[in-house]
């Protein structure tokens, strides 16, 4: 159930930081005003709050792990939102960096 908790959170991660990235994006690059400027900079505040709710205690293993996340989830939502149609090597690139988020969070350790 933990791993199950751990890739949630990281999924809900994902939409608010890319979420809130992409609201700055639009408030300012596509002129839609301060109103979705200010909706992108509460969603990165969830963000920051989101990734504390990992069991493992390690900031620096979450946001590394993270990282992973965020390229991948990154491609997904412009697929979704943007229409945005990934080649070949973004989708390897993608799938190599969510073979690295296991590695680093799910990987068997010996207790400290």
């Amino acid at each position: 159930m933990t791993i199950v908790r751990s890739l949630l959170l990281f999924v809900l991660a994902a939409f608010a930081e890319i979420g809130g990235a992409w609201l700055i994006w639009q408030g300012w690059r596509e002129n839609r005003g301060l109103w979705w400027i200010a909706a992108g900079v509460a969603a990165l505040g969830a963000y920051g709050f989101v990734a504390t709710l990992q069991p493992d205690a390690n900031f620096g293993r979450i946001l590394a792990a993270y990282g992973g996340v965020f390229v991948a989830g990154s491609l997904a939502w412009a697929m979704v939102v943007d229409k945005f149609r990934p080649d070949r090597w973004d989708v390897i690139g993608a799938a190599i960096c969510l073979v690295g988020v296991a590695v680093i969070m799910y990987a068997p350790r010996a207790d400290h």
